[in-house]
């Protein structure tokens, strides 16, 4: 994994909805982890998607981070040395890399439709809610012409071997992509570049070494590590916190409106107590009490934190 001389880390949300409390607890920790190594924070907005991205979401999110007590080095608002900060204003290097990858003919036209897949009985599976891939398209050679009048995705072919990685809070962690996910896509149907893609090339080309989120996206490393292999880049070191689930046993989600920051903060709840809040679930603290961010520099490790889901409830902050 990278080995720089100065830690840089970022937060990387998506602008799709309003900010809540499992996007705060990621903020933190990922903040908390480069502030403690006295690193360079980047905010990078991914959106990507343009069905779902809106710039009022990005205004947003930053103006909920700053609330709370977070800040960044480089970012859309203050720009840096690898602007811009903005996944939609990077295209042009994703396709640049997407490139590179089918000169080096590793990548191949896909029309399988979404259902075609999910019914394709040797599907492997992902495990992370999607189906993986069997390969239809992998040597379609010829019998191409029966897809007329679809537009290709773009897919990768995987090695058959298991990729591992030493992840900050579970240990090591391995996948073997051929069984698991099998060929995926680096750019979509539509022409729009995959997370996958992108996400590898933003990391990189900032120079990104610790990359702290989400438990979701565990599964996505082996795949991220495979492209930071054939595009010749090093890989950060990564972490994958837990999830915060509501008492009912559902994953916190954007649709939870009374979960969000704007929320909270309509119903009067200080900034330092959602900080404190989130600090004492993450065993910063023995007990909640309001906190600032910068307060919690000094107690910030890792072997702090479980990788078991985190329960949040409403009630608490009323």
């Amino acid at each position: 994994m990278a080995s720089l001389e100065k830690v840089r880390g970022r937060f990387a949300p998506s602008p799709s909805g309003e900010m809540h409390l499992g996007n705060a607890w990621t903020a933190l920790l990922a903040w908390l982890e480069v502030r403690s190594q006295s690193g360079t924070m980047v905010l990078r907005m991914e959106d990507l998607d343009p069905e779902r991205s809106r710039a009022e979401y990005a205004n947003g999110i930053m103006r909920d981070l700053v609330w709370l007590g977070l800040d960044w080095d480089e970012g859309p608002d203050v720009g840096g040395p690898y602007s811009p900060y903005v996944q939609n204003e990077r295209r042009q290097l994703y396709q640049v890399m997407l490139d590179k990858l089918i000169y080096a003919d590793l990548v191949y036209p896909c029309y399988c439709s979404r259902a075609e897949i999910l019914s394709a009985a040797s599907a492997p599976h992902t495990g992370e809610g999607e189906s993986g891939y069997p390969g239809t398209c992998r040597n379609l050679g010829d019998k191409r012409n029966r897809y007329d009048g679809r537009k290709p995705a773009l897919r990768i072919m995987v090695p058959d071997k298991t990729l591992s990685f030493n992840d900050g809070v579970r240990g090591q962690v391995g996948q073997n992509l051929a069984k698991t996910t099998g060929d995926f896509i680096v750019r979509r149907s539509d022409g729009v570049h995959a997370y996958q893609l992108a996400v590898v090339v933003d990391d990189a080309m900032m120079k990104i070494s610790h990359v702290l989120r989400g438990n979701d996206l565990l599964l996505s490393t082996p795949r991220q590590l495979f492209l930071y292999q054939v595009l010749g880049f090093t890989p950060p070191q990564f972490t994958h916190v837990p999830l915060l689930y509501s008492p009912d046993g559902h994953r916190l989600a954007k649709r939870q409106q009374q979960l969000t920051l704007a929320a909270l903060r309509q119903e009067k709840v200080a900034a330092e107590k959602i900080v404190g809040y989130l600090a004492w679930k993450a065993g910063l603290v023995d007990s909640w009490q309001p906190v600032r961010p910068k307060d919690l520099v000094s107690c910030f490790s890792l072997s702090r934190l479980s990788g078991e889901a985190v329960v949040v409830d409403y009630n608490a902050f009323l």
